[in-house]
């Protein structure tokens, strides 16, 4: 790797590190995790995995922003910082209100055991749903905005490149994380419905829907982090 390009990246214990801290981020359970395990549960491994990378993509596109200093926008101006928090937290309930409907509508007690997922919305809708979950969510791109800098080396010759760097890797393997759990998540899943039954599938979709209403009021409560 040539010096120059060498120099825009930590040096490899701090670049360790940084995998290990991503790691960390993306395993402690959230609204990215939780989508992703619900939708491979309840709609099967294609659905999960486009919601994964709609996810990613949010991700991505808090990344480019925050390298762009939109980010900053977010913490400079709380009100920018609430309208956008208002929004992520309304789609969170309408998707919870979504799941507790289809919990409880009676065609949803004709599965029998054994049976097959429940059809998935079409890809691109599984993609969308994943996109505007993460993208809504202000605190991603203050996360974005804290936790990227400190790894940018100080020697660096371009800061924003390597910013950039940076938040691509980190794209890179959460993507990676959230679709080894789709494969872990649909194993589980195939073995637990040959002996599940209709009322627990919806059970676990009910839950599933108070989940999202709780994460939503949970991203009402915070307030944003003002300069």
């Amino acid at each position: 790797m040539p010096d120059s390009v060498a120099a825009l990246w930590p040096a490899p214990p701090q670049l360790a590190a940084f995998a290990l801290a991503v790691f960390v981020l993306n395993a402690t359970p959230g609204v990215d995790l939780l989508l992703t395990l619900s939708r491979t549960w309840q709609a099967g491994v294609r659905a999960g995995a486009a919601a994964a990378l709609g996810i990613t993509a949010g991700c991505a596109v808090h990344a480019l922003a925050a390298g762009l200093g939109l980010a900053a926008v977010l913490a400079l101006h709380p009100q920018a910082y609430v309208v956008l928090q208002w929004a992520g937290a309304a789609y969170l309930l309408w998707l919870g209100g979504q799941m507790l409907h289809s919990a409880w509508r009676p065609a949803a007690t004709a599965a029998a055991p054994g049976a097959a997922p429940l059809p998935a919305l079409s890809l691109p809708a599984e993609f969308r749903r994943g996109l505007l979950t993460n993208v809504l969510n202000p605190k991603v791109a203050l996360f974005f905005l804290a936790f990227l800098p400190p790894f940018v080396p100080a020697a660096s010759p371009d800061k924003t490149v390597s910013f950039l760097l940076l938040g691509a890797w980190f794209v890179l393997q959460g993507g990676l994380f959230l679709l080894a759990v789709v494969a872990l998540a649909d194993r589980v899943a195939r073995r637990a419905r040959h002996g599940a039954s209709g009322p627990l599938k919806r059970l676990l979709e009910a839950a599933g829907g108070v989940l999202f209403i709780a994460l939503a009021l949970r991203i009402l409560k915070e307030r944003p982090v003002t300069a």
